[in-house]
Parts: structure tokens; sequence; C-alpha cells
């Protein structure tokens, strides 16, 4: 039996009015997802502990099994372990994200306009974050690039200090959430002068794009110890994911990681490569299970798209799922297939929520009928609902 998660984050949302009362997920064309929905069992599942801001590092660890309240120790030392930073016991590692900025004001009366400025490339980002790093970078804080607007900061004896999220505070004026620590907010501030008029800027902001013009600190933490996930569970797994975080928990995890060419978390990744990757390690390389993870959804709740985040649904489904499922029954190999969202990222608020999540699992040898589809409104009508996420995996992979 292989076994295989296909994970669209941030795909569940709430109700829109525009699209007759239905969300992205129970609105998109879904062929292959509706088929199997026939033949599968679908419910809710509680991702986010009781007391733990919702976000794509605690709800994934808990769909991985890791159980957040356990391993949680930041979101940034996970990406460190993909970047392949190694954190001494006193580092603190913080998510450095390239931000957009509105322009006029003084910094501290600015407001954020885009998280990921225009989902820059990391070809682009490594340009600007290089001459921060000139300008800023010393003993204390090192400067590391990762993926797209996603970076990483390195504070030599720090503290876990608290930051906010930047896609938390879309279109807010930054006053209230800058750091309190005074070194961090005068890095933010002097980026602004660094990068809003560099010459990429210049021409990014002429081909239309928002130009990436300050740094914005956040998500600190610990170094992190997970356990093997093949010790965990007996099974030999595999990552598939764009984003640093998921790559980082997969190397915590002692999973392979797999680079897709093209993947590069947005709405326009290399889906169908993500697929086959899946298909080949699972029949080619040994391995029983494979963590497919998907980011466009998230990206487009956070920019408050619906037309963008039913299209990353319909591409989930079309150029994902039809994939694998389609070249696992050629391939004649049992198989069993969970399909969910890590969190909610609503498009009324642009920001994850806590709420539990829709998921649908696809046996191929115990193929039961059902005349449901997937999505919220019926998960929640099915009266399944597993209140401990991270006991999801334990059932996918049939181990309790």
């Amino acid at each position: 039996m292989k076994y295989v998660i296909v994970l669209g984050d941030g795909m569940a949302d709430e109700p829109i009015e525009s699209l007759g009362g239905k969300t992205p997920l129970g609105y998109a064309k879904t062929p292959t997802i509706d088929r199997l929905a026939k033949e599968a069992e679908i419910g809710l599942v509680h991702t986010i502990p009781e007391g733990m801001k919702p976000g794509s590092d605690t709800a994934n660890l808990a769909v991985l099994g890791y159980y957040p309240k356990k391993y949680y120790t930041g979101r940034s030392p996970l990406e460190a372990l993909s970047i392949g930073v190694d954190m001494k016991e006193t580092d603190i590692a913080m998510r450095c994200n390239i931000v957009t900025l509105s322009e006029e004001e003084e910094y501290e009366t600015k407001r954020i306009i885009d998280h990921s400025s225009s989902e820059i490339s990391t070809e682009d980002a490594a340009i600007l974050l290089d001459a921060v790093r000139k300008e800023l970078e010393n003993d204390v804080y090192k400067y590391y690039v990762g993926t797209s607007y996603r970076h990483l900061t390195i504070w030599d004896n720090g503290e876990v200090v608290d930051l906010t999220p930047p896609h938390d505070i879309l279109g807010k004026v930054i006053k209230d959430y800058l750091p309190k620590e005074e070194a961090l907010k005068e890095m933010m501030r002097k980026s602004f002068d660094i990068l809003n008029n560099h010459p990429l800027n210049i021409e990014r902001a002429k081909k239309g794009l928002n130009k990436a013009n300050s740094i914005w600190f956040w998500g600190a933490g610990t170094r992190p110890a997970l356990d093997s996930f093949e010790q965990k569970t007996g099974k030999k797994g595999a990552m598939i994911s764009a984003v640093d975080l998921l790559k980082g928990i997969a190397v915590g995890a002692k999973m392979k990681v797999i680079e897709v060419e093209g993947a590069n978390g947005t709405l326009h990744t290399n889906y169908e490569g993500k697929a086959k990757a899946a298909v080949n390690v699972l029949l080619n390389e040994g391995y029983d299970f494979a963590y497919v993870h998907v980011e466009a959804p998230d990206e487009m709740g956070h920019q408050g798209s619906v037309e963008r985040k039913v299209q990353s649904i319909e591409y989930l489904d079309q150029r994902v799922i039809k994939i694998i499922k389609d070249e696992m029954e050629q391939a004649g190999a049992d198989f069993r297939m969970l399909v969910l969202p890590d969190h909610p990222t609503p498009i009324s608020c642009r920001t994850h929520t806590g709420n539990p999540v829709p998921y649908m699992l696809y046996d191929s040898t115990d193929k039961k009928q059902y005349n449901h589809f997937y999505n919220e409104e019926e998960a929640a009508k099915s009266g399944n609902e597993i209140m401990e996420g991270y006991t999801l995996i334990d059932y996918l992979l049939q181990t309790k």
C-alpha cells in the first residue's frame, strides 16, 4: 500500500456572495475530486490546537503527525533547516519577508500593501536582500536567502520576541505592529531607505509590479528537534513543496526532500512536476509516503482574489490529483490518498483562521458508495470530526 497527502495550503474558506453563497472549494470545477468523493470518506479535522495561532507551521506539523504543542519552536527555525543554516542553541531564527509598504508617509505610518511584493521571484529578492545584507549585516544579525519573498535572519544570542506576520495586517498602518526591540525596528526602517529606490525596484514599478521596499521580521523561534518520520510511523516518506517551511519540516523529520524545477509557491507553479515526482518516488524509489504541498490557494487567499483562489483549486484537481490518481491506477498500485487544507485562509479576512478544515480520504482498495461532494459544508454534515489533527496521519497510514 502506498500513501499520499495532497495538501492545498489555505484552501478552506467561507461562503462568498459572488460565488452564489458557495466557498471556492465548493464552487470550483473539480471533476477528479468529485469522482473520488463518491467513493471516499469526508469529514472535518482540527489542525490547530486550542490556544495556538493558526499558521501553516503548526498546521502542517499536525497533518504530518507531530503534535504542535510538543514539537513547535517557531516557524523560522524550520525554514532554517531547509536553507541549510546550522543554528546554535543560542540562536534565534526570524522570518525576513520582503514586503511592499506605501511610500509617502514616515516609516511608522506606512501601510502594508502586499506581503509578497507581487510574488517576487527568488532571483530578484536575492539581489535586494544582498543590498540589505551589505548595509545591515553584522556579527549579531545574519541574513540568508530563502524562496520568493520568504527569507531568514539569524539573531545571535537573541530572544524569542512577539512579532506580527505581515499577511495578518494587510492594508493597515504598521505603527502598532512594529517590533518592540529597537534594533529590529531600526533595521526595518533602514531597509526601506536601502530598497525603495533601488534600481531593481524602479524597474519593477515601471512594469506595474509592487516594489519590494522593506524587510519585515516575524516568526521568531529556537532550534527545532523533530523525531524521525520513518521511526515514528514505520513509513519511508518524501516531501514535495516549493516553500522552505515544508522542506524544513521534512529535513527535521529526516524525510526525502524532492526539488521540482519550476515549483515556486505561486499560482503558476509546476503542478504536473509535483504530481509526477510523487508518483515516481512511490513507484520507482521504494518510498511508502509522499506529501505534496501546494501553496497557491493560500497565496490567493492572502491576495483576496476569489477568481484566482478558485483557479488554484481547479489546478490542484486537474494537474495534481488527477495525475497521481491516474498514474497510480495505471501502475496497478494500491494507494490511500488524503486531500485537505492545512487551515482556512478566507477571502473575507485575507489571513489564516483556526477553524476545522475538510478532509477527504480515498482508498483504492476499499471504495464505498456515497452521495456527497468534498467541500466545507458537506464535510461538516458528514458527522465525521477528528478533534486532534496530529492523529489523522495514523488514520491514513492505518498504524492505529
